[in-house]
């Protein structure tokens, strides 16, 4: 049970040359389209000459009872323990055992240092304090890459090993909107990333070039590398949620550091809150204080305007967070109303929104294909609004043509006091 990350690499990892074992079936969620796919003969390995069918996961109890399955592996991330114990309920009734694969039997050693950074959540900051550990680490004299966490929405067999060095590649490999958010911030500070769907191989090719590897998590999954060091951000806009999310509460359990995020603009009793449930759970961790300023360069479009604000999509889908950078700018530079822009939805987003209803009056960047994409420009365009506001850590007019006078937001990381993050990596290199 995936989607289209940690599901195929289970699979790579444990069953793809293994005799012992038949997989009948990836079944797919949350991400549109992929159920539609199958995984290639070519990425199979020998045992499956014919690939492996990617069904939905509303199929899973008719594959179970056809395929008179034995097992069933949960292999997805960023959703709360009573859902997971809710779908094992399921598969235990109809008759399978259900399984969870543990770290050792799914992270790959290598033979370069590994810097693992994961998250309790999708949301929580990673993309920013990965970039700002990647750019101490080369202001140092580093040799190092990231590697990101699987993202394979469109051609899987081309999608084996990729790497991108500039912004051209990002159109090169096709790249979704949640893509670019994941890769360019990394392409404009000059350090290479490599993702794709094989992560043995894309390891062995990274380490050709890098002493450290910066490990880039999605949603909040565990590193499908060994890490040397593991840095695990937290958010206290959902206080909680670190001790009461899969495999976000794995994560907490094994940091080596903790960055409390987003102090700036949290409330004081959820910070504590968060800190006591680190206290309580991993009392050995270092802790770093963080805040995340949101920046705007043309803040004086947004002071008295009827604004559509966009804020990054798996954030506000399964991420479940209900505001982002670009609500914070909207109320930092005055907007006059932030409109909703469900009478002008389109095509598939009408989709996402009938999922996630508590997304309310914001607009997720969901662009998983290119029909999604053209969607999200109709949507937007559409929109009776005087400015947009993008939130998202892309310059969305570079790549979708908004007609409509908009405004960028920026944010990085910023710690507060020490221990900092150079600080613990200049002690880790030691």
């Amino acid at each position: 049970m995936g989607a289209a990350g940690r599901d195929f690499h289970a699979f790579n990892t444990n069953y793809r040359d293994n005799p012992f074992f038949e997989v009948v079936a990836f079944t797919a969620t949350q991400i549109p389209g992929i159920e539609k796919k199958a995984y290639p003969p070519a990425l199979c390995g020998d045992l499956y000459p014919d690939g492996i069918p990617i069904q939905s996961e509303n199929q899973l109890m008719d594959i179970i009872h056809e395929e008179k399955i034995d097992a069933v592996v949960f292999a997805y991330s960023d959703v709360s323990h009573e859902y997971v114990m809710h779908k094992a309920s399921s598969v235990i009734a109809a008759g399978a055992d259900f399984w969870l694969l543990g770290t050792t039997s799914s992270m790959i050693p290598s033979s370069k240092k590994i810097i693992s950074v994961c998250a309790v959540r999708t949301g929580c900051g990673k993309s920013q304090t990965s970039k700002k550990i990647t750019q101490i680490l080369k202001n140092l004299g580093e040799k190092v890459v990231a590697v990101r966490h699987a993202m394979p929405y469109g051609n899987l067999e081309k999608q084996k090993v990729q790497r991108y060095e500039v912004i051209a590649d990002l159109e090169k490999h096709d790249c979704t909107i949640e893509e670019m958010e994941e890769y360019e911030p990394y392409i404009t500070i000059g350090i290479p990333v490599y993702a794709g769907v094989d992560y043995e191989a894309i390891l062995r090719e990274a380490e050709k070039e890098a002493d450290i590897i910066i490990w880039d998590g999605g949603n909040n999954d565990f590193s499908f590398y060994l890490p040397d060091l593991e840095i695990v951000v937290v958010d206290p806009h959902r206080p909680g949620d670190e001790l009461t999310y899969f495999p976000g509460e794995v994560n907490l359990k094994r940091a080596h550091v903790i960055v409390i995020n987003k102090m700036d603009s949290a409330d004081p009793e959820n910070i504590q809150q968060v800190r006591n449930n680190i206290e309580r759970i991993n009392p050995k961790a270092t802790v770093i204080e963080a805040r995340s300023p949101v920046f705007c360069d043309e803040g004086e479009k947004i002071t008295g305007q009827r604004v559509l604000v966009i804020e990054d999509g798996p954030t506000l889908t399964h991420g479940g967070m209900k505001y982002g950078a670009g609500t914070l700018a909207a109320k930092q530079y005055g907007a006059k109303e932030i409109i909703d822009p469900r009478p002008w939805l389109t095509g598939t987003l009408k989709e996402t929104f009938e999922k996630y209803p508590e997304i309310g009056n914001l607009l997720p960047a969901m662009g998983y294909g290119k029909q999604q994409i053209k969607d999200l420009e109709q949507t937007i365009n559409d929109s009776d609004c005087d400015c947009v506001v993008i939130g998202t850590p892309i310059d969305l007019t570079r790549v979708i043509d908004i007609k409509k006078p908009s405004a960028r937001v920026t944010y990085d990381l910023e710690e507060i006091g020490s221990p900092n993050l150079e600080t613990v990596l200049k002690s880790f290199l030691k």
